[in-house]
């Protein structure tokens, strides 16, 4: 499909289930690659990030099977060590598998779309954060080969609160000797979820969610099944377009907690919000009140 059309200046009213978050799910993925057997991670949105991530795990050896919503990761056979140019291409959140590569195997492969051009690509604070556990980098051919007899703890300050970075150096240090400290490190939904499925799995990690995270690296992880955290992106979107309607929607498998700001400002603009059993229900009626508010990493 290469349009939509929408016919505007309906209403939007009833209900609708938000998906898991995809922005969790390919993190919780690449991280099944630590433990070795089988991980079941449920509420995988079914879009093609999510797939080409299952080709990236295929590739690496690990075979990944769909039920639904709820994928299967099984690394009993994985043992390849390279992420393909024609997947990162596809989707350079790839990288993230380099994290958990080189906590369980000590290297890993990654293709570089654009060649050795690094700081363009966005994963310089990635490879500063390996650095300083004790990897080393070389280029060849358009591909980043990553090494590390011994990955060790380090003290490891972001010079911006990078989602992808934090997460990255998170499962990197997971496996590492010693202490590792994240400073400004990103504080998402995501992040936590990342964290909580790891500590699941056997990690000790302190103060996901907050700027400083404290990893006691550790060893023989276990697989584990865990439910990816709602899309809270995803529920704002339906909750902006029923307000926008001048509808009223229910948001089901929703986590208000991580909508507060989003919820504070609709509320404030004049929409009505409540809490129910079922889910999270919001309208508007009247014409919505002007708000100011600033955005931030």
């Amino acid at each position: 499909m290469d349009r939509l059309l929408v016919t505007g200046g309906a209403r939007l009213e009833g209900s609708v289930r938000v998906n898991g978050a995809k922005n969790s799910a390919l993190k919780l993925m690449a991280a099944a690659l630590l433990a070795d057997g089988v991980t079941v991670l449920e509420d995988v949105p079914r879009i093609i990030d999510c797939y080409t991530m299952a080709e990236v795990l295929d590739f690496l050896g690990a075979t990944v099977e769909w039920d639904g919503s709820t994928v299967t990761v099984d690394t009993s056979g994985a043992r390849g060590l390279e992420a393909p140019y024609e997947l990162v291409r596809k989707m350079r959140a790839s990288i993230v598998v380099l994290g958990p590569l080189l906590a369980r195997y000590g290297k890993g492969r990654v293709a570089m779309p654009g060649g050795c051009n690094i700081g363009s690509r966005k994963i310089d604070l990635h490879l500063k954060g390996f650095e300083k556990m004790g990897a080393e980098f070389s280029y060849e051919h358009g591909y980043l080969e990553a090494t590390a007899t011994s990955l060790h703890g380090a003290m490891i300050s972001l010079d911006f609160p990078s989602v992808g970075a934090t997460e990255n150096i998170l499962m990197a240090a997971v496996g590492a000797s010693g202490t590792t400290v994240i400073e400004n490190a990103a504080r998402e939904p995501e992040i936590q979820d990342l964290a909580a499925m790891l500590v699941e799995m056997g990690a000790r990690i302190e103060g996901a969610g907050t700027t400083s995270i404290e990893i006691e690296g550790t060893h023989g992880f276990h697989p584990v099944r865990h439910r990816v955290v709602p899309d809270r992106i995803e529920a704002g979107t339906f909750a902006l377009a029923g307000c926008i309607t001048g509808g009223d929607v229910l948001l089901q498998n929703v986590r208000a907690d991580h909508l507060d700001l989003v919820l504070s400002k609709l509320s404030d603009a004049g929409a009505t919000v409540s809490e129910e059993q079922a889910g999270l229900r919001i309208g508007m009626r009247e014409r919505p009140l002007s708000v100011d508010f600033v955005t931030l990493p």
